[in-house]
């Protein structure tokens, strides 16, 4: 056997393997980091809070709403304690609730029971309208019963004109567009335009379907934001839109004082998972602008 030393080119590379060693590390770094905020945007909430404007509000005074989307059965936490105490505390004039409670595939109903129960407990203005979900699950009629015995009030192609602060507008709530279930004309008969009007609609495509809504606002949830987004680029895919969403999430101007806005909702659909897109509630407040 040969003594011969090793020659310069045959020993290990210090350097080199230190290097690898660094790149795996961070790559090991970087994937935990993305599966940390994956978790939390999936598991934690926030809350976005955002003013609308209009003439039609008499001077210093507001209302106040409070709108969950898309929930699809998900429970923060135990029985939902701090989503349950950060709507208390927020206090909202009203509540409002967007579709998709419940998911197509729900058997067992006494969570979001237990939900509605104390949002009905500590606010009695409770509105409910229909997500495709809730049309696509068999046990659709027995869970709305369950909320209308829980005193929600669900706006089946119907409105409602409320007083609150001294304020008086059109509430109007149409069952699910995407599946096809709504009847804007008979949701806003007898609707009187001068008062601001808010369309509660689980789904944000019926602007492409209907050409002429009157309201002011309509507010809406179904795409989740996309679930997942990507910076610089937003939304990957949503129901209805496909690939690259128009609308997708957050506010939009439709026509001169009519906007549409968009949450993100609660919950998951398809994979349960969000990134860069926590879940949130969201507090709207219209108010008259000086």
């Amino acid at each position: 056997m040969s003594n011969q030393p090793m020659k310069e080119n045959q020993l290990p590379n210090r350097h080199n393997i230190r290097k690898k060693k660094l790149i795996i590390s961070f790559a090991i770094l970087f994937i935990l980091s993305l599966c940390i905020k994956a978790y939390m945007d999936t598991n934690t909430f926030k809350v976005n809070k955002l003013p609308f404007y209009s003439d039609k509000i008499p001077d210093d005074k507001a209302v106040n709403i409070l709108q969950i989307t898309d929930v699809h059965n998900k429970v923060f936490g135990k029985s939902n304690e701090e989503l349950i105490q950060t709507i208390k505390d927020l206090n909202a004039d009203i509540i409002v609730i967007t579709g998709d409670l419940i998911d197509r595939k729900t058997t067992e109903f006494n969570d979001m029971f237990a939900f509605v129960e104390e949002l009905t407990s500590v606010q009695k203005h409770v509105y409910f309208v229909t997500g495709n979900h809730e049309w696509e699950n068999p046990r659709k009629e027995e869970f709305l019963n369950g909320l209308e015995e829980r005193r929600v009030t669900i706006l089946n192609n119907k409105n409602k004109q409320l007083t609150v602060n001294q304020v008086r507008f059109n509430l109007v709530g149409i069952d699910d567009s995407a599946t096809n279930h709504d009847n804007v004309k008979q949701a806003f008969a007898g609707v009187n335009d001068e008062y601001y009007t808010v369309l509660l609609s689980h789904s944000p495509n019926i602007i492409e379907k209907e050409s002429s809504l009157t309201a002011d606002l309509i507010v809406s949830g179904h795409t989740h934001g996309g679930q997942v987004r990507l910076p610089f680029i937003g939304a990957l895919v949503s129901p209805d839109e496909g690939l690259f969403p128009t609308y997708d999430k957050g506010t939009y101007s439709i026509q001169p004082k009519q906007f549409l806005y968009i949450d993100s909702g609660l919950g998951t659909s398809v994979a349960p998972i969000r990134f860069l897109n926590q879940s949130q509630i969201s507090m709207i407040r219209v108010s008259k602008k000086y």
